[in-house]
């Protein structure tokens, strides 16, 4: 064995300085004598061995520097995944790089250990980079298939038999080509006859676990098989569009022949079957591939990619002109490629080649010469020619560009040689600027164009300010663009860019829109007074809420912001209707393959199924999420309603459900429907189907759908079109109508005519003219119909000739409050009791006319009787007696009574609450006025007004909120319980504790106040303690322990060298925060410029104390000994001129000597220690030369 020197930089710095006195005395005195003691240069720098053999012809062995050296294989590998943008499971881009999208992948990295990098492409398509070792790669490409991308399946069929050779032992193979294709392979059970291989994954990894799958069943067919190896580019002639030429020869030869996917980079083509077949299928395939090999030819164009759009031209045209002249040439572009590959027949593919060349090169010389024409043309903009004509008029100059016909690129200045001088410099500048500026199109959403231009442009006013140098044009609202353009210097454009979109993100996230459905009684009360409970919501979530008109049908109020904020907003208003009213909300589980046929079409089977029951709601899951859950919310009666009918329609859905359509006229349906539903519930009892209607929404308003079982559906539609056939049959017919009643039926633009008309299908209703004085009225339509408005009509003639007249006497003052918001209450009741209600005019408060000796204008006038009720006071009521007097009992029940409550005054101002909130929360609740009196009357009573029915409730609450004021006023006066503990302030830290932990830990355990003295007060050893008194006791108590435990606590001062202080301090005090904890003692060390550094002070219990110190002298004497040995190190190597003394002092020292030198024989002289080329630093260039130590070989 050979054995090798190393010459490290410590001994060779050893024998250059001599540093070994002895043994340089020794050298120098003994002369030549010793001359043979010296070792020789080939020991001391022993040779490498060589690979040729030695003298005596034994083969040295291979050692580490001789043999060669095995490239080593990484185990980390990487592999780049690309994910098409329409296989994209998450397609939000503007949330690229956040969102559900990147918590998949950190979960997928977490999970496999593999990194991962993603990538958007042009195309949108999502590029993975996947770094990792080997398994973790393949885990992670298994786990981005099946949760980035989405997911498609297919069957592949292969013999029973063959089924174990794809599962493999112990499942082995099965789990390989699972991880291999990145797919979910499901293979039917042993006891299963199906030979049917369900594939789950991307498209792209189905076609390989197909491909994979079926060789597996060609190898294991005991039938004969045939591989032939062809091209992949001849392929595609072989399988022909749409696999049918590879159909037809498997049809025709009756042999599987099985050809890779495009995306499985393989050559050979499989055949199996019987011997005959196989050999006819390898005949007909290798004539295929002859043929196109003879007269085939792949061949490429190099073309930029980026003239690949303008080479294929406007949707194409330019390409069209080439394949329709050589339509056997397929022509191919890759993106980012700068090369255009051609497939083709051989002469055809030279003409073709030619063409595409010649495009590139007129392309790429228009480019150039279009880069030049689009400076000047920049130049005669409008801009750019004010600032010509500025240089004109400021340096008295002519300026000269030639128009685009001259095809010149020469500007002519003309004028004194300074002002030409100048006026040169100035326009090369405006040029290199135009060269420099860069248009770029942003495509944003128009909705969103006026958020950002904002109120009078004042928000794009804020962009332009901040980007003075980008014109930034918006498209006119009517050509409905989504393209904004900026121009400017590029850097400037490409920052503006990025703003603006980073602008757009940020009204995206706060577009988010949900709508809630509230029943349309409760909406006032979302509202609340004054729109104060609305306005709140809005301020807390930061929302934008819209309630519908009040005018409107619909029940929606729509929330727009962030999704976290809407969701706030809901619960808060959806809590608001849960309080007001008895709404339930249960969930009703229907498979979700049933929610379409249950929706109905546009909704109109679950609407009906609403509207029947009492418009409660139903919401069903988003289509596609895979829930059964369908919710229900409303009243508990309508809800439990809703239910069942939803339950019996799924069932019959499920069952056998049948659907039927009928027409009739629009005027028809309110007849059929009867009145309350009652006609159409007859039906719908006696056949068990359910019937829809149209609603004011559909655009078939004769549209009658019936739904249910075959037989129930037959039955309704039967009997619905016995009725419309019979409202089909129209008659006249006449009754007598007393001519004082005409009046009624014809006043308000005959809005009672025009009732029986939509309630009692179209019937047409005559009255004769005015003045005829005749009583015979006409009336047209379906013979049931015009029965049905007779009849109503003789009832309202009753009710008119039994109409009398009464008078209800309520003060004008109260007037208003009866009457309701915009007369609603009133209203309320004219339909309740069918009567009719008159008020008074208002009074008209005025002065009395001046009297003289009782006289006004000559004329005496009676006093009038003061128990006679005033005119304004008096409300007239018409309709039957029974119905006048229960309209007289509910207009008196709306008049407000006052009631007093006594409530103690110091507790008027928290009823009030603050800013009023308070008392405002129980007026609107309980619908009362309360009044508190003013302060200075320092009274006790508050008066309630309000409704008789209201004023119980509201006086209920009252006195419940006094005693909940009086129990906190009880409880405070608890909670103010005080007492004083004595410490000593050095212990005041400690107790404290770091961040003040350990007092917050008291603080919250035992829910009191602790205060410590400021630095100004007399006590300073006086901690106060505020709270329940039993609880201030405890703490009092937990700070005495603290307290007895640091009494208890000795301190010891001890010597540590002030060299090792910062290392057992540590960084950021980490190494004596380790101590302190791990001894439970207290250390303190020298501040700068004490007196006697090395004092360090330990404080804590005795025997703890002992052990911390034995610590740190331990420390300091380990660390001691690093400080000694750097500063010997320091001494042994110095800098400088302390060096060059040393070398002075050491004289004439001849350093390490050896005989046989290379520089001593012959002309080779011995390397220069200062020399940078023979002795090089690392990172430092150098020159190479010859040298007599043979060819450097770094």
């Amino acid at each position: 064995m050979s054995s090798v020197a190393v010459l490290t930089q410590e001994s060779f710095n050893e024998h250059r300085s001599g540093l070994l006195p002895e043994q340089t005395v020794v050298a120098g005195s003994s002369g030549a004598g010793d001359e043979d003691a010296l070792p020789t240069y080939k020991d001391a720098f022993p040779p490498l061995p060589e690979k040729a053999a030695s003298p005596e012809g034994t083969q040295e062995s291979a050692n580490a520097w001789t043999s060669k050296i095995r490239p080593l294989k990484s185990s980390v590998i990487t592999q780049v995944f690309h994910v098409p943008l329409e296989e994209r499971k998450y397609k939000d881009i503007n949330q690229f790089g956040e969102g559900d999208q990147a918590k998949v992948c950190v979960d997928i990295m977490h999970k496999t250990g593999a990194h991962l990098e993603l990538s958007m492409a042009k195309d949108q398509g999502l590029s993975i980079m996947v770094s990792g070792k080997l398994d973790a790669v393949m885990k992670a490409r298994k786990e981005i298939v099946s949760r980035l991308q989405t997911q498609a399946s297919a069957t592949v069929a292969i013999p029973k038999e063959h089924h174990r050779f794809v599962i493999g032992k112990n499942g082995e193979k099965l789990q390989e080509l699972e991880l291999k294709t990145a797919t979910k392979i499901q293979i039917p059970r042993p006891d299963d006859p199906s030979n049917q291989i369900k594939i789950s994954g991307t498209k792209e990894g189905l076609e390989k676990a197909k491909h994979e799958i079926l060789l597996i069943s060609a190898e294991q067919d005991k039938r004969a098989v045939e591989r032939v190896n062809i091209d992949k580019v001849y392929h595609p002639f072989i399988t022909g569009a749409y696999n049918k030429l590879v159909g037809e020869m498997m049809q025709e030869t009756g042999a599987r022949i099985n050809v890779p996917p495009p995306s499985v980079n393989k050559t050979e083509i499989v055949i199996t079957g019987e011997k005959e077949q196989v050999a006819l299928a390898v005949a007909m395939i290798k004539k295929i591939y002859e043929e196109k090999a003879n007269s085939y030819t792949v061949s490429s164009v190099s073309a930029p990619s980026w003239l690949h759009r303008f080479i294929i031209g406007k949707k194409g045209q330019n390409l069209a002109k080439i394949t329709q002249q050589m339509p056997k040439v397929h022509i191919e572009f890759t993106e980012g490629e700068d090369k255009i590959t051609l497939e083709g027949p051989t002469k055809d593919l030279q003409m073709v080649q030619s063409q595409i060349e010649a495009i590139v090169t007129d392309l790429i010389v228009q480019q150039k010469l279009d880069q030049k024409r689009s400076l000047f043309s920049l130049f005669r903009s409008f801009t750019c020619l004010f600032t010509v004509n500025r240089i004109k008029e400021l340096h008295k100059v002519t300026v000269r560009i030639p128009p685009d016909n001259e095809k010149s690129n020469l500007i002519r200045i003309e004028g004194d040689p300074q002002g030409v001088q100048e006026a040169k410099k100035e326009l090369l500048e405006l040029a290199s600027r135009m060269e420099n500026e860069r248009t770029k199109d942003l495509i944003i959403e128009q909705r969103f164009h006026r958020a950002i231009i904002g109120q009078k442009g004042e928000k794009i006013k804020e962009v332009r300010d901040k980007f003075p140098e980008v014109i930034i044009n918006f498209p006119d609202p009517a050509q409905k663009s989504d393209i904004v353009q900026l121009r400017g210097p590029r850097t400037e454009v490409e920052k503006c860019s990025k703003f603006m979109q980073k602008m757009v993100a940020e009204m995206v996230e706060n577009s988010f829109s949900v709508s809630v459905p509230i029943f349309k009684q409760f909406h006032k009360n979302i509202i609340g007074k004054g729109g104060a409970n609305i306005k709140k919501i809005r301020e807390e979530t930061n929302t934008k809420i819209d309630l519908p008109a009040e005018n409107s049908n619909s029940e929606m109020i729509v929330i727009t912001g962030k999704k976290a904020n809407c969701e706030a907003a809901r619960n808060r208003i959806l809590a608001i209707q849960k309080e007001l009213a008895n709404i339930t909300e249960v969930e009703v589980s229907i498979p979700s393959k049933l929610h379409n046929s249950l929706i109905g079409s546009k909704g109109r089977f679950v609407r009906s199924i609403m509207e029947e029951c009492g418009g409660v709601h139903i919401h069903f899951p988003t289509e596609g999420s895979g829930i059964d859950k369908v919710t229900i919310r409303g009243p508990v009666e309508d809800v439990e309603k809703a239910k069942q009918q939803l339950l019996a329609l799924a069932e019959e859905k499920q069952t056998k459900s049948h659907t039927a359509e009928l027409r009739a006229k629009p005027e028809y349906h309110k007849f059929l429907i009867g009145k309350g539903g009652g006609n159409i519930r007859k039906v719908r009892d006696s056949t068990g189907a359910r019937i829809i209607f149209p609603t004011a929404d559909d655009q078939d308003q004769e549209l009658i759908t019936v739904v249910g079982t075959e037989e129930a559906v037959r039955e309704a539609q039967k009997e619905l079109e016995e009725l419309i056939k019979s409202l089909d049959n129209v008659v006249e017919d006449t009754m007598s109508v007393d001519p004082k009643h005409h009046r009624y039926f014809v006043a308000r633009r005959g809005q009672v005519l025009r009732d029986l008309a939509d309630e009692y299908g179209g019937v047409m209703v005559s009255f004769p003219r005015t003045g005829s004085q005749s009583d015979k009225v006409t009336l047209k339509g379906a013979k049931e119909c015009v029965e049905a408005a007779k009849k109503r009509m003789q009832e309202i003639i009753e009710d008119l000739d039994a109409q009398v007249t009464m008078e209800c006497v309520i003060p004008q003052k109260f007037h208003r409050s009866i009457m309701g918001p915009k007369g609603s209450r009133i209203q309320q009741i004219t339909r309740d009791h069918n009567v009719q209600i008159k008020f008074p005019d208002r009074e008209d408060v005025q002065e009395a006319p001046v009297q003289e000796n009782g006289e006004t204008n000559g004329e005496v006038k009676e006093p009038g009787d003061p128990a006679a009720p005033k005119k304004c006071d008096v409300i007239v009521i018409s309709g039957r007696k029974e119905r006048c007097e229960a309209a007289i009992e509910a207009l008196k029940a709306l008049v407000p009574v006052t009631i007093e409550v006594e409530v103690p005054f110091e507790l008027h101002r928290y009823i009030i609450g603050q800013k009023g909130s308070g008392i405002r929360k129980m007026m609107d609740e309980f619908e009362v006025n309360i009044q508190v009196p003013a302060p200075e009357l320092q009274s006790d009573i508050i008066s309630i007004t309000g409704l008789a029915n209201h004023l119980d409730r509201a006086k209920e609450g009252l006195l419940e909120r006094v005693k909940e004021l009086q129990a906190e006023q009880e409880d405070r006066a608890l909670r103010s319980f005080k007492l004083t503990i004595t410490v000593d302030p050095k212990y005041h830290p400690k107790i404290i504790g770091r961040k003040g932990a350990i007092i917050t830990n008291i603080r919250t355990e035992h829910d009191v106040n602790i205060q410590f003295p400021e630095k100004n007060d007399e006590n300073q050893d006086q901690i106060t303690i505020t709270g329940y008194e039993h609880k201030a006791t405890a703490a009092r108590d937990a700070i005495q322990a603290i307290v007895d435990e640091l009494e208890e606590m000795i301190s010891e001062d001890i010597t540590l060298d002030s060299r090792v202080h910062a290392r057992i301090i540590g960084a950021r005090g980490k190494g004596i925060r380790k101590i302190m904890d791990e001894f439970k003692v207290d250390l303190r060390f020298p501040q700068s410029g004490a007196a006697d550094p090395n004092i360090v002070t330990v404080m804590g219990r005795p025997e703890l104390v002992d052990e911390a110190i034995d610590h740190l002298l331990n420390l300091e004497e380990e660390y001691m000994a690093d400080v000694v040995e750097s500063a010997k190190m320091a001494h042994i190597r110095p800098s400088g001129s302390s060096a060059a003394a040393m070398d002075e002092s050491r004289g004439s020292s001849k350093g390490f000597v050896v005989r046989e030198a290379p520089w001593t024989t012959g002309s080779e002289k011995a390397p220069d220690m200062s020399s940078s080329e023979d002795f090089p630093s690392f990172g430092a260039p150098v020159a190479t030369k010859a040298s007599p130590w043979g060819p450097k070989r770094f």
